[in-house]
């Protein structure tokens, strides 16, 4: 696991229950795997966001990690961004979607590498000119 920068943040995640946060690791992980693997391996800054896991990158859109209302947990982007418009094109009722703002998970084994990759590597470099 990657060792925590900031110690607000590995307070947030203490406080999170342990089912949804036992997901919330393995997205913050897969975070952290895709921006390593990236052709130019932006610097993840991570933070808090209303009091939620979120991770930066200099050329990117923010991602925040947290637990919904509804329950389970969620990976949250940027609502006005045309992210998860584009995710659900590319995959097509994979997942279950909050509007344009996020995926929900209600288990941690719903975490797909490939798909959820996908979306995070496209977050992390969302502001850089192809």
């Amino acid at each position: 696991m990657t060792p925590f920068a900031n110690e607000q943040v590995a307070a947030a995640f203490a406080a999170i229950p342990s089912e949804p946060r036992d997901g919330l690791l393995r997205l913050r992980e897969l975070i952290f795997d895709v921006a390593s693997d990236l052709p130019t391996a932006p610097q993840v800054e991570e933070t808090l966001k209303w009091g939620q896991p979120a991770y930066l990158t200099a050329k990117g859109s923010t991602i925040r990690l947290g637990v919904p209302k509804s329950g389970g947990f969620a990976l949250f982007v940027h609502c006005q961004s045309r992210l998860i418009p584009d995710y659900e094109m590319a995959f097509p009722k994979a997942d279950q979607i909050e509007g344009t703002r996020a995926v929900l998970f209600k288990d941690a084994d719903q975490i797909d590498q490939g798909r959820h990759g996908w979306l995070i590597a496209r977050a992390l470099t969302y502001h850089q000119k192809t």
